[in-house]
């Protein structure tokens, strides 16, 4: 398999079929192994499309209990409700991303010595600076490899949590605000207070299979950082009644599967899409990375009817509602974007709909309304109720 697809649904459900007899032993036991580039057997590489919901959640999760039941196929589900977990904990505290993006911003205002060269791989830290190169030019990295990264930017190189994070949000393909934060804060000890984890050079040859082995140049005894407790969770709202009547559909990066969205009794009267992937970082966006979101909204306009479809970028409110009123629409549905770049950039869409007598409905999914509420703790508490979450979710109302 190429190391990642294009970015449309066909390709994401061609490399699913191909990696799902790999979902059970094979994937657990080869999981944490980073052969590199051109060599990864045991992952899927289905992060970008899971991020962008080209696939469901629920559809690679029954496809995984299909080949191979929920004994053999409990780590791979596992990872993917990783993601969910992360969306559901910052939809909770969704100051936490409001923090980071200040205190990312004042960084980015006053860089640090050091930042160049490990933005440019060139660090002299070898296995540092190959995963740099790779993510700028795959826009992809082995999740255990993003780890040793984050450690290593952190504790070694010593350089601000939030500016890492800002590098992987303008890189990743599968970036979004809940996973790229909340694991950063991880690595850095601030998650999991006072437990960091480490990046060590024994390890890391380990499971590179010896393709690197950084010893003597890592601080493997750091501590960890700190910015006290974290907030208490919130509660999610339960969601509003669908309504019924003309309305516009409006599609964006964080779910791009409208065949399986509940539009209730609405009359789509025509679709738009928007895509601000500039609106990551006040540095903007990779190419590519900017290229794959841009190619899985066009793909899901397609699939929606290319013919009613018009696509809309940079958070333009202004022509969003004169789509709406133009097409006679009472409602904008739109599926719920969680805490991040893609809601904050629609934060002025409502009052702008609203001024021109319509309506803005976010349509949450069962997915997240059933798991987000369980993510007000660790994930060792969130994993405990994966079970309930397949029974309910899955088994008995499998993927469109």
């Amino acid at each position: 398999m190429p190391e990642i697809a294009d970015p449309t649904r066909a390709a994401a459900r061609e490399r699913l079929a191909a990696f799902a007899p790999h979902m059970g032993r094979t994937y657990a036991a080869g999981r944490n192994h980073d052969p590199g580039p051109g060599a990864r057997r045991a992952v899927s590489l289905l992060s970008p499309h899971i991020r962008h919901r080209l696939l469901t959640e629920q559809e690679v999760v029954a496809t995984a209990l299909a080949h191979h039941g929920a004994q053999a196929a409990e780590k791979f589900i596992q990872e993917v409700l990783w993601r969910t977990y992360w969306k559901g904990w910052l939809e909770l505290r969704p100051s936490v991303w409001t923090r980071f993006v200040a205190e990312r911003d004042r960084a980015l205002a006053s860089p640090p010595a050091g930042l160049d060269a490990a933005v440019r791989g060139q660090t002299g830290i070898d296995c540092f600076d190959a995963w740099m190169h790779e993510l700028i030019d795959t826009g992809w990295l082995h999740n255990h490899a993003r780890m040793w990264f984050a450690s290593i930017w952190i504790f070694t190189l010593r350089l601000p949590w939030v500016l890492g994070a800002d590098v992987f949000l303008r890189h990743l393909l599968d970036a979004d605000a809940a996973s790229n934060t909340l694991s950063w804060r991880w690595v850095a000890g601030m998650q999991t207070r006072g437990k960091p984890y480490v990046a060590r050079a024994e390890n890391i040859a380990r499971y590179t299979d010896g393709r690197f082995d950084p010893r003597g140049q890592l601080d493997e005894n750091p501590l960890p950082l700190d910015e006290g407790p974290a907030p208490a969770p919130t509660l999610l709202g339960a969601p509003a009644p669908v309504p019924d009547g003309p309305a516009l559909l409006l599609l964006h990066e964080d779910d791009l599967h409208p065949e399986s969205l509940d539009l209730g009794r609405a009359r789509i009267v025509a679709v738009a899409g928007v895509v601000v992937p500039q609106a990551r970082s006040p540095l903007g966006c990779a190419a590519g990375a900017a290229e794959f979101t841009q190619g899985a909204l066009q793909d899901a306009l397609a699939r929606a009817g290319a013919h009613l479809a018009v696509p809309v970028r940079h958070g333009d409110v202004a022509a969003i509602t004169d789509i709406a009123a133009e097409a006679g629409a009472r409602s904008v549905m739109m599926p719920h974007a969680p805490v991040g770049w893609t809601a904050q950039a629609l934060s002025a869409l409502s009052p702008a709909l609203a001024a021109r007598g319509i309506a803005l409905h976010a349509v949450r999914r069962d997915w997240d309304s059933t798991c987000w509420p369980h993510a007000t703790k660790g994930y060792f508490a969130f994993r405990e109720c994966i079970p309930g979450f397949c029974a309910d979710l899955v088994r008995e109302r499998p993927a469109p």
